[in-house]
């Protein structure tokens, strides 16, 4: 079965935005500061594709749009005219939306996102805080664990089994 030319329409649409839209577009390169700070631009990335034709069919010089309706010829004419390739017509296009929306700050004082669009949002700043509140967590329960009086060697923290 030969290519219909909608087909080649398409593929060179889809190569062309394929072309465009790559891992460095939507995380762009990295940037380097001198004191070793990495800083990641990260950008949203939306495309829309559409592409459509139709074959005309000609027939007694005149020419009729789609592939529906009757020609009016016998079966014998139209038989004869299926093997002549019927004129197309068609078109695509595409589109790409790139908007950069934060910044990715690797550094010495760890990782944090920077948003471009000046608010502050609650699970951006649940994210930054997750590894500090785990750590203070963490010493809380280490110290309870190792705290005992000087004088007796009683923990600090008393046993629930001894209270039945």
């Amino acid at each position: 079965m030969s290519d219909h030319p909608i087909q080649g329409l398409m593929e060179t649409a889809m190569e062309n935005i394929k072309a465009m839209v790559d891992v460095n577009t939507i995380v762009g390169d990295a940037v380097e500061t001198p004191d070793g700070t990495v800083i990641l631009p990260i950008s949203k990335v939306g495309f829309g594709f559409a592409a459509g034709g139709s074959d005309f069919h000609v027939s007694d010089g005149n020419s009729k749009g789609g592939s529906g309706g009757s020609s009016g010829s016998s079966t014998t004419e139209h038989a004869s005219s299926a093997s002549v390739a019927s004129p197309f017509g068609g078109g695509s296009g595409g589109g790409v939306s790139i908007r950069p929306i934060a910044f990715l700050v690797v550094g010495k004082q760890g990782v944090h996102i920077v948003p471009l669009d000046n608010s502050t949002h609650l699970f951006e700043k649940l994210i930054d805080s997750t590894p500090y509140v785990m750590d203070r967590i963490q010493n809380m329960f280490q110290s309870r664990n190792t705290a005992q009086t000087p004088e007796s060697g009683i923990p600090a923290t008393p046993d629930p089994s001894t209270y039945s």
